[in-house]
């Protein structure tokens, strides 16, 4: 899987969302339209598992949490992506707002609290990245790439 493969297959999601508000709605709209059990989907939890795989995504390891950025602009979004096990991260804020993957991989994986599929958390929003229950594959979609990291 190269990064240009894998940005064009993201880029099916992306295109289809920029310039949308970040809220409950499109959560709805995005697990209708690429359902966790889809083939989207499913072809984006495959080419994370095989960039990981090839040594290119989640290539950075902190706290028990391997993660990397691997696209730094698509249609105005950032694509993080994070393996995480039973593990709680650290806290940070979304200023304008992030929308998350969730891919279990091993056990009933939750995120916090989700099970498979798309999480949206509007603007203002922060939380300390939870997965219970197993280990997941988080893709993150930070609009403009910001982040916070707040250190609580």
């Amino acid at each position: 899987m190269s990064q240009e493969a894998f940005q064009d297959l993201i880029q099916t999601v992306t295109s289809a969302i920029a310039g949308k508000t970040l809220d409950k709605a499109l959560a709805a709209e995005m697990n209708d339209k690429f359902a966790a059990d889809g083939e989207t989907v499913k072809g984006i939890q495959a080419a994370c598992e095989a960039a990981i795989d090839d040594g290119w995504m989640c290539d950075q390891e902190y706290g028990g949490i391997k993660f990397g950025r691997v696209i730094k602009d698509v249609d105005g979004f950032s694509v993080d992506v994070v393996h995480m096990k039973d593990v709680v991260g650290p806290h940070h804020r979304h200023p304008k707002g992030e929308i998350d993957l969730i891919m279990p991989l091993e056990g009933d994986a939750k995120f916090d609290n989700h099970g498979a599929g798309w999480v949206v958390y509007g603007p203002e929003s922060a939380h300390r990245p939870t997965v219970t229950d197993g280990t997941a594959l988080v893709l993150y979609l930070l609009p403009d790439g910001e982040i916070d990291f707040t250190g609580q």
